[in-house]
């Protein structure tokens, strides 16, 4: 996976669980767009940057691709 998401949920002292009730998705959801192996609905990113308490581009690499 493109290692942003993990970075920033690490960085605020959550573990996938805890992330997971905050953005009201389900942690194997996490776990799978941490290592890349699923692409995340838009929806679901939206949830997650309100989660992190973070912009959605954060969550977004430079040529506006998932970088999650």
């Amino acid at each position: 996976m493109n290692g942003k998401l993990k970075a920033i949920r690490m960085n605020k002292a959550l573990t996938r669980k805890e992330l997971a009730n905050l953005a009201a998705v389900n942690e194997v959801t996490i776990y799978r767009a941490e290592y890349g192996v699923t692409r995340l609905r838009p929806s679901t990113i939206k949830k997650l940057a309100a989660a992190l308490n973070v912009d959605v581009e954060n969550l977004l690499s430079e040529q506006g691709e998932l970088n999650i």
